[in-house]
């Protein structure tokens, strides 16, 4: 066999082995070392491709796409700094536990450390941001395809098993870099995996059944990519709790007619008012998912006097930021909804949830008809959706969505990058996870989020995509007015404020993007009922970063008042 064939031989057992193990989907950015990689994905049936030419934005669509599809993706790039630009979307796949295979074409052994062109130590790369990392062997003649191929099977299991993370695959390649498109290749000798069963057990569930029983507990749950199943809701109904539904957990839409007031959206408003916190403190908490991003609930949780706060968390790596967790189960949330339980008759401390749950509804209409700000704004834009997604990014988006996003019967699937709560790849992140779905999809996103990743928007350009962006544009960074910084005049606005006076016409001009833009509710309305005609849509609202603190701190002041009232 030539050099030529041994190459083939190997890319060819490299996407067999891949596509063996459960692997559909790969990102590809240009580049010559990966090249041979590069086509040997191209050709293989059963994997679809996707390409972006930038590979930080790379590494954020393959982030969205795993994240929407919970399955591993590979990422693939040529050698040298192209491979340092996945850092910040794997730090985010590393912290929200999303399955990626990060594999970086490399020079061969003989050529690194030597001042070598587009070399640099790229062993090791990612730190302990990933969860394992190898320096495969070379193609050459007598290739090891099972030593090959069982890698990449622990690679793959590696991605997949709890807690999921990315895992990083470094491929040295020795020019010439082409491979031969005719030369058939038998897949044989793969590794098979049997995974082990998400079951409680009879201790567990036991255990369980006790806390449930209790009449003053909290149900909270935190980020969840995936679909409610239909068990999920009848274990929330026998339950008989409240349940605080973060945003992220996807169960403040789709919800069934008898469960809207179990579902509490507003707890992040209700636990500011420390009379009512006061009035509800549980004697049990169970949480499934991650720690929900409010402030409020995780002081109230660090305040209580819990007799359990139990966490189902299907890794060891427990998620416990207020070090208050008496018992952790290593399960999956799934497990709990085969669990047996006697539906709850009646609970007063529900009722009460229930109750100031809908002061607050009705406390927050009445603002919004008087009022304009950002929030006020966000909750017109999420009125509007359904039967699509919804990714919001971090900063104020999220808190928005925590704050406006109320219980609903319509359809809205909300993702966020919430593992390290960062700014950077959010555009790359939506069209990512609009590419799993293949449903419409919308992004509510801050100007200076949208400033980092521009180059996000070039994905529309190499694939299908249905896509609009919300930017709600306040000349900066606008959560910095909420926090202690802004009360400091000195260097506020080169610091924090950074007002860029960029607005985003001319972006979507180059991108070939619809563009709109409103300062009211009725134009922010009458651009998201006006039928798209492309397939990105960008609507530019206009805020003011003043207005917005006077506004919301103005809600909260209602909110409060109202509550001292009715306790």
């Amino acid at each position: 066999m030539t050099n030529r064939e041994f190459l083939t031989e190997y890319v060819s057992a490299f996407t067999h082995s891949l596509l063996h193990a459960g692997v559909k989907k790969a990102v590809i950015s240009p580049g010559s070392r990966s090249t041979p990689l590069a086509y040997a994905f191209m050709k293989q049936e059963g994997i679809d491709t996707y390409r972006q030419i930038d590979e930080r934005s790379a590494g954020f669509y393959a982030l969205g796409l795993a994240k929407a599809s919970n399955s591993s993706v590979v990422l693939i790039c040529t050698s040298g700094t192209a491979a340092a630009n996945y850092f910040p979307a794997i730090v985010e796949a590393y912290y929200a536990r999303v399955p990626l295979l990060v594999v970086t074409a490399d020079r061969p052994h003989e050529l690194r450390e030597v001042g070598a062109p587009q070399a640099i130590n790229q062993i090791n790369l990612f730190g302990s941001h990933v969860k394992w990392s190898a320096d495969l062997p070379l193609p050459e003649q007598g290739n090891r395809l099972d030593f090959l191929k069982r890698h990449l099977g622990r690679a793959s299991a590696m991605a997949e098993s709890a807690p999921k993370g990315p895992v990083h695959l470094n491929v040295p390649f020795r020019e010439p870099l082409g491979i031969d498109f005719n030369q058939p290749y038998e897949s044989q000798g793969e590794l098979y995996r049997f995974e082990s069963g998400q079951q409680l057990t009879d201790e567990a569930a036991s255990f369980l059944k006790e806390v449930f029983g209790q009449s003053r507990g909290l149900l909270i749950a935190g980020e969840n990519a995936g679909k409610i199943s239909t068990e999920q809701w009848e274990f929330i109904r026998r339950l008989g709790w409240p349940v605080l539904a973060d945003p992220l957990s996807n169960l403040r839409s789709n919800v069934p007619d008898d469960l809207m007031g179990v579902i509490v959206d507003s707890y992040d408003a209700l636990l500011k008012n420390e009379k009512f916190a006061t009035s509800v403190s549980p004697d049990v908490v169970v949480r499934i998912g991650p720690q929900p991003v409010s402030k409020p609930l995780s002081l109230f949780l660090g305040k209580a006097e819990l007799a359990s706060y139990v966490v189902l968390d299907e890794s060891p790596m427990l998620r416990d930021p207020q070090s208050a967790v008496t018992h952790h189960i290593q399960q999956h949330a799934s497990a709990l909804w085969k669990l047996s339980l006697e539906a709850k008759s009646s609970n007063p401390y529900l009722e009460r949830w229930i109750k100031a749950g809908e002061l607050v509804q009705e406390t927050m209409s009445i603002h919004c008809q008087q009022e304009l700000d950002e929030g006020v704004l966000a909750k017109a834009f999420f009125d509007e959706l359904d039967g699509c997604d919804l990714t919001v990014s971090s900063s104020m988006p999220i808190r928005d969505a925590d704050t406006y996003f109320q219980v609903t019967q319509r359809d809205v699937q909300i993702y966020a990058n919430r593992g390290a709560n960062g700014i950077d790849g959010v555009v790359s992140t939506a069209f990512g996870i609009q590419a799993a779905n293949k449903r419409p999809s919308y992004l509510l996103i801050g100007d200076l989020a949208l400033l980092h990743d521009m180059n996000g928007l070039l994905a529309s350009k190499l694939q299908a995509a249905d896509m609009t962006i919300v930017v709600m544009n306040n000349d900066g960074g606008g959560i910095f007015s909420y926090l202690p910084q802004s009360k400091e005049e000195r260097y506020y606005e080169e610091l924090f404020g950074t007002p860029t006076g960029i607005q985003f016409k001319a972006a979507a001009e180059m991108y070939d993007a619809e563009y709109f833009s409103a300062e009211t509710v009725e134009e922010l309305q009458s651009a998201l009922r006006t039928p798209k005609e492309k397939p990105v849509r960008i609507i530019e609202v206009a805020t003011d970063r003043a207005n917005n603190v006077t506004i919301h701190r103005k809600l909260w002041s209602r909110l409060d008042e109202g509550l001292n009232t009715w306790n």
